[in-house]
């Protein structure tokens, strides 16, 4: 055989392999290779239950990828890039995806998960979370904010301590007196020294008693169903009046100056100063402030009293010339049981709950109480609520200004 033509055939074959291995890799490119089977679906039905859940939900892959989250989980902070925001979190989910049980823990988480070493965190919040498995792929995170309720729950023990403590003088006094009255029976003149100091402690216990009543139902919600139109210069006449004996038995003067005073003669009237709301609680709030003005004043000086129609809001400004307040006081003088001078609220039988009793009545009346003080030039209170406008065909203002419901 001719080695040319044995040569060309030779070539002739190497080029049809070539073209074959060349065909089947385009062939096998072109082909897809069998996948893994991942269903990213949720379970039936799952979807529209988290769309109406109040608490923030994430829903977790098997690959850790949040597939789903709720716009509360997003405002809370909760995720991020897909991801889990919180190592706690995260823990929980593996730890369920191992064992399938459902878990359910409280746990403080930060704010502000992302800030950097160092950075300030804004705090944290206190949520309850449940973590269970959605189906075979998924697992479903529900994350509840309890912080208020948490804050809510310390500030009611609190006030249960603090309740506690209050009581605890006053009864203890009492105990002690009637003990030593006992022994000084056959001694008139002590028994009668102690019997004034029994009921001076008595009266100090009525007083904080009545007034942690007065102080729970403000802290109700519905503190009254049918407000009335209040007449607030009458109701400062009133709380002045109560209060009028005890400024005198301490040497200090009271002075007013209603709203129907401040209108010239050649002005028009303005509108009466009426609130709606509670009007033994507007006279309460109003002897409150006139009260700690006397208790802090000095014998000699003066509260003055004003009440002004400004911005559509009734102000009841009550000013003292007493021993006044430092700044760094100022914030706490709302708080309950708080006393700038406890030696002098003993001696004069404050309780403590006074100033916090006016901050709960101007709430509860859509409106608010500030301080101005300086140490040595007295301090200021300013009570504003909402005016109530009169309108045409409503009644005249004696029909509905009466006593509180």
């Amino acid at each position: 055989m001719d080695s040319t033509w044995v040569a060309a055939v030779a070539g002739l074959l190497c080029l049809l392999v070539g073209a074959g291995a060349v065909l089947a890799s385009r062939v096998s490119e072109r082909r897809p290779e069998p996948a893994a089977v991942v269903d990213d679906e949720l379970p039936a039905g799952a979807a529209d239950v988290l769309s109406v859940l109040s608490s923030a939900a994430v829903v977790i892959d098997v690959a850790d990828v949040v597939v789903r989250a709720s716009a509360a989980a997003h405002a809370v902070g909760l995720v991020r890039d897909h991801e889990l925001a919180h190592e706690e979190l995260a823990a929980m989910v593996a730890a369920v995806r191992r064992d399938g049980e459902i878990r359910d823990a409280e746990m403080s988480l930060p704010r502000n998960p992302f800030a950097s070493p160092g950075v300030e965190r804004a705090g944290l919040f206190v949520v309850g979370v449940r973590v269970a498995p959605l189906g075979s792929l998924h697992v479903l995170v529900l994350v509840e904010d309890r912080t208020a309720a948490k804050r809510l729950e310390e500030v009611r023990r609190d006030f249960v301590a603090n309740v506690s403590h209050e009581l605890k003088t006053p009864v203890s006094a009492i105990a002690l007196l009637a003990e030593t009255m006992d022994d000084a029976a056959e001694d008139p003149a002590a028994v009668r020294r102690f019997a004034q100091r029994m009921t001076r402690e008595s009266q100090r216990l009525s007083a904080l008693v009545q007034e942690i009543v007065q102080l729970s139902r403000l802290q109700d919600t519905d503190a009254f169903h049918e407000p009335v139109a209040v007449d607030v210069d009458e109701a400062v006449l009133e709380a002045v009046d109560r209060t009028r004996l005890v400024a005198e038995g301490r040497g200090v003067r009271i002075v007013t100056q209603l709203s129907a005073e401040g209108v010239g003669a050649e002005q028009e009237p303005g509108p009466p100063a009426q609130v709606w709301g509670d009007r033994e609680l507007v006279i309460t709030a109003v002897r409150n402030l006139v009260d700690n003005g006397v208790s802090y004043s000095d014998a000699g000086t003066r509260v003055a009293v004003v009440v002004s129609v400004v911005d559509e809001r009734v102000e009841v400004v009550v000013r003292d010339q007493g021993i006044g307040i430092p700044e760094s006081e100022a914030g706490r003088v709302f708080e309950r049981f708080y006393r700038l001078d406890p030696a002098r609220s003993r001696a004069t039988g404050g309780t403590g709950l006074g100033l916090s009793i006016v901050k709960h009545v101007a709430a509860n009346h859509g409106g608010d109480v500030t301080l101005w003080s300086r140490p040595g030039e007295g301090s200021t209170f300013t009570l504003r609520m909402p005016l109530r406008r009169v309108d045409a065909g409503e009644p005249a203002p004696q029909e509905t200004a009466g006593a509180a419901p």
